[in-house]
């Protein structure tokens, strides 16, 4: 399966040759094999083509320097040959024999030497210091003296017992091909030192040192390939099991627990996936474990507080019998019956939210739907809160820019949700006003409730929502409560396809954000209630309320004319 994923990427790399670009750099992130392959290639590629290129000038400079010294060789055999015939002949002042002698060496020079060309060059004394008895002619044999350069020619004049070397380009049958020159003195008797020069054609030496490269290159493509063979069969051995371990973890991951490694051979990759499956197997068992656990506590849960219901049933009518009858009973037994009739109904509540929480665990919990104003809901839930603010000596102000369009939301839970975050702004806002905030957008509808109370620290947030958590146990409810409001709005705002989010900062306050979609499904975009207030608290309590909209015409209510 991991290699037809990596050859279905390639092909489509290879189809798309104008993303190209972007598909090697997905497939370079996502494929270990293909990472390792390219920068195994890579490096084998420099190394040979480093090896290559140092063998091809090493072997170079030797062919060079071989030929090189084949030739001075030559060209100093030749010329110590001559100038032994020169020293050894016997010649008077005769000047024709001397001419003849002169022919005969330049035939021996041409004879006894491998040069392409040669030419020989009368140096010209000095004035006052010609003591040459016959003046003989210079001649050129396939060298043209154009060849020659004045620097070459100075060096073999300078000096007369040394050989002397230029690179040059000799023409031969009408193309170019590299050569050398090669200058050396001979002294003819009677008629002074002469420049001779040999030229060598060192083509075969340059058609040698190109079939050395081209093996090289070859050699060395062929040794790529190898190694690029080489290594996609060790990766495929080795990256496989890994492939494979990677893929069956994100399947066990998404929820698969009887997924499993294929275990070949008795290797490391071999142990890896035992390991693996043990882990696995051990995984499941605890999965299990825990959500038989769960099973067990759930309907403990939902049994206890359905057998609850009915005891509980009957105290709260004798509570409020007693609590009708207060006012009869001495101080003392009035209080407790005041206390009895408010812890009854705090458990009462409890017991509710137990209930609750028991159906968003089994997952029964069902939406009722109603075309419903956000905007004018919360109105209704601030005129309800509000004898509870002034008790607290907090103000209620509702600023609603938006929000008024009827959408599809459970009207019973969204009420919950508000009364909770309400009610716990009031508790916690230390008498300042809470501002309730109502916005809308074309994709979602939101409301926000913000305090200027203590704020928590963001470990303290993280939690807010943990079920019987509370920031600062210390501190006791005032309005009662049973810790699983937030869990509750929470489960509600989710079961919308909403969000439920928290921001707080100590010393500056809370503001709790509850968004819901103008659709079933995911919000699309931000909310239309920022999360982290934009504007301190002090100028949005001098906010209006929001209008009156009893009689405004119907179609006004409609998404498309807001």
């Amino acid at each position: 399966m991991a290699a037809t994923t990596a050859t279905t990427t390639a092909v489509a790399v290879l189809r798309d040759w104008r993303g190209w670009p972007s598909s090697l750099s997905l497939l370079w992130r996502r494929s270990l094999r293909f990472r390792t392959l390219t920068v195994t290639l890579l490096l084998t590629s420099l190394a040979i083509l480093v090896t290559c290129v140092t063998m091809a000038l090493v072997i170079q400079g030797d062919l060079f320097d071989s030929r090189k010294n084949e030739v001075l060789e030559d060209a100093r055999r030749a010329v110590d040959q001559a100038q032994a015939v020169l020293d050894s002949a016997a010649i008077s002042d005769d000047p024709a024999a001397l001419s003849e002698l002169w022919d005969s060496v330049q035939r021996d020079l041409a004879r006894n030497s491998t040069a392409e060309g040669i030419a020989g060059i009368r140096i010209n004394a000095k004035a006052g210091t010609d003591t040459a008895a016959v003046r003989l002619n210079g001649f050129t044999a396939g060298l043209s003296e154009n060849l020659i350069t004045q620097a070459l020619r100075f060096r073999v004049v300078e000096f007369d017992d040394r050989q002397t070397w230029q690179s040059v380009a000799l023409t031969v049958s009408g193309r170019e091909v590299p050569g050398i020159i090669v200058g050396q003195q001979i002294k003819v008797p009677q008629a002074g030192p002469f420049q001779m020069y040999f030229s060598y054609d060192l083509s075969d030496a340059d058609q040698t040192l190109s079939f050395v490269q081209r093996t090289l290159w070859i050699a060395g493509i062929g040794l790529v390939a190898i190694v690029a063979a080489i290594s996609f069969i060790v990766l495929r051995t080795v990256s496989t099991p890994i492939v494979e371990a990677a893929e069956t973890s994100a399947r066990l991951a998404s929820g698969d627990l009887g997924v499993r490694l294929e275990v070949r051979g008795e290797d490391e990759l071999a142990t890896l996936g035992r390991s693996f499956n043990a882990m696995a197997d051990s995984i499941e068992a605890q999965i299990k474990e825990l959500g038989e656990l769960s099973l067990v506590q759930q309907r403990f849960v939902s049994d206890v507080s359905h057998e609850l219901r009915t005891p509980l049933t009957t105290i709260r009518l004798a509570a409020d019998m007693l609590n009708d009858q207060r006012d009869e009973f001495d101080p003392v037994m009035s209080r407790t019956t005041e206390l009895l009739h408010t812890q009854v109904q705090r458990f009462e509540t409890l017991l509710s939210d137990l209930l609750e929480i028991s159906r968003y665990d089994a997952g029964s919990v069902q939406l009722e739907l109603e075309a419903t104003s956000l905007a004018h809901l919360a109105e209704d839930m601030i005129d309800q809160m509000r004898p509870l603010a002034e008790g607290h000596d907090t103000e209620l102000r509702l600023v609603a820019p938006g929000g008024y369009s009827p959408v599809d939301m459970d009207p019973r839970r969204v009420r919950r949700v508000l009364r909770n975050l309400i009610g716990n702004a009031i508790e916690h806002g230390e008498g300042r006003p809470v501002v309730i905030t109502v916005d809308s957008n074309q994709h979602a509808v939101a409301v926000g409730v913000r305090d200027s109370g203590l704020g928590m620290e963001p470990d303290d947030a993280e939690r807010v929502f943990d079920r019987f958590w509370r920031a600062d146990p210390s501190r006791q409810r005032t309005i009662g409560g049973t810790g699983l409001g937030l869990s509750i709005a929470l489960g509600d705002a989710m079961l919308h396809g909403g969000t439920l989010a928290v921001w707080s900062e100590i010393g500056v306050g809370t503001n709790f954000v509850l968004t819901l979609p103008r659709h079933q499904g995911v919000i699309d975009g931000p909310s239309p209630v920022p999360l982290e207030p934009q504007e301190p608290l002090a100028e949005l309590t001098d906010a209006t309320q929001p209008i009156e909209l009893a009689d405004l015409p119907p179609h006004l209510f409609d998404e498309g004319s807001l």
